[in-house]
């Protein structure tokens, strides 16, 4: 299997933006959505609708099969195989010391599963931040103090954490070595 289409997509995007120098509020203007969910996209947090996908690539001035030549999408390999150095690095907006590396993403089932490696550095800071999906956590390393709206979860090395991630959640790191939390993202089908 090819990496996912969506992450293919989500990648494209980004790309091409950068390529333009084109800023994210700049594309989000010109595509007449948010600069929110336009990095949400691009980041593979949320699956766009195919209205504002196309929204998207017009904003960025690109034929659509020029988009869409390099996306794979009649892979059907059974066996998923990745050397460590194939992992995918990338940023999310408002972020400071949370460091994110896909390890892996596909489509079963109706739903968009992504597993990601999330690094949080001692006193890393980001806003609330809210995902169109189910997620599970299960911490590696290190101590997280797990804010889900209203409640915290104080979680140590072996303690795992599922919930609706529509919610507004963020974890916080107040020890002095950074936290390694494998994450799994369920996203909710469109």
């Amino acid at each position: 299997m090819a990496e996912d289409i969506i992450i293919q997509i989500s990648n494209r995007l980004r790309e091409v933006r950068k390529h333009k120098k084109i800023t994210l509020q700049e594309l989000a203007e010109m595509a007449g959505v948010s600069k929110s969910l336009l990095s949400q996209i691009e980041n593979s947090r949320t699956i766009p609708s195919l209205t504002v996908l196309l929204s998207v690539i017009k904003g960025l001035e690109i034929d659509l099969n020029d988009f869409f030549k390099e996306i794979d999408v009649l892979a059907e390999e059974k066996v998923i195989f990745k050397k460590a150095g194939q992992y995918q690095y990338f940023e999310k907006e408002h972020t400071e010391g949370f460091v994110y590396q896909r390890l892996f993403s596909t489509t079963t089932l109706d739903y968009h599963v992504d597993f990601v490696l999330l690094t949080v550095s001692p006193g890393a800071t980001r806003p609330m931040v809210t995902t169109d999906a189910y997620e599970f956590k299960f911490l590696l390393k290190g101590k997280i103090d797990y804010h889900i709206g209203d409640q915290q979860y104080q979680m140590e090395e072996g303690d795992s954490l599922y919930f609706d991630a529509t919610a507004p959640h963020n974890p916080v790191n107040n020890g002095s070595e950074s936290a390694v939390i494998l994450v799994v993202y369920f996203f909710k089908p469109k």
